[in-house]
Order: C-alpha cells, then sequence, then structure tokens
C-alpha cells in the first residue's frame, strides 16, 4: 500500500489530500464514536493507478488510529469495505455490508 498523506479538514467535514495538483477527499460526519464516511470525491483528471484504494485505506487507518468505527454511507466507499474484509471490524456493531 502506498501511504497517502491525509489532511483532516475538521471544519468542512472532510478528508483531503492533493494528488496531481488537485484535492480529492472523502466527507464525514461524526456522531458519538463513529464516523459516516458520505462522498468520496476524486478529480477526474487523477490518472493515477490504485489511488482510490490507497486513498480509503490511509483514511480507514488514521479512524482506527482514533479508534472510532466506520459506517460507509457511500456506495464506493462500502464496496470497498465488501472486498477488503480485513477493516470488518471497524463496523459498529450489527452493521453488515
Amino acid at each position: 500500500m502506498n501511504e497517502v498523506e491525509i489532511n483532516d479538514n475538521s471544519f468542512l467535514r472532510q478528508f483531503e489530500t492533493t494528488i496531481e495538483g488537485h484535492l480529492a477527499k472523502i466527507e464525514y460526519s461524526s456522531q458519538e464514536r463513529k464516523v459516516f464516511l458520505t462522498k468520496l470525491i476524486i478529480p477526474e483528471e487523477v490518472t493515477k493507478e490504485g489511488f482510490k484504494e490507497d486513498f480509503i485505506k490511509s483514511v480507514l487507518h488514521l479512524i482506527q488510529e482514533k479508534n472510532l468505527r466506520v459506517v460507509p454511507t457511500s456506495p464506493q466507499i462500502a464496496g470497498f469495505l465488501r472486498k477488503n474484509r480485513q477493516y470488518k471490524e471497524m463496523l459498529p456493531v450489527g452493521i453488515r455490508i
């Protein structure tokens, strides 16, 4: 995995990174000890192979370090978690994807 440098912009409630001169972001909302990942935005101009997966993994590691749970409401992020079962323990009790 290529680690992506993530900025947690809590004012705009989004995880951000700059790639190829463009801003990629995952919008979120937080409630109690859960982070709801609501929207993944990667500019069309970004052509780096595997960037989306690396970006999501980096955000999940950041959330994991804070001992928070993840609720993927974005279809793209839910699909990623379905394929990468090692992140299953980050889901709150009772949430299945």
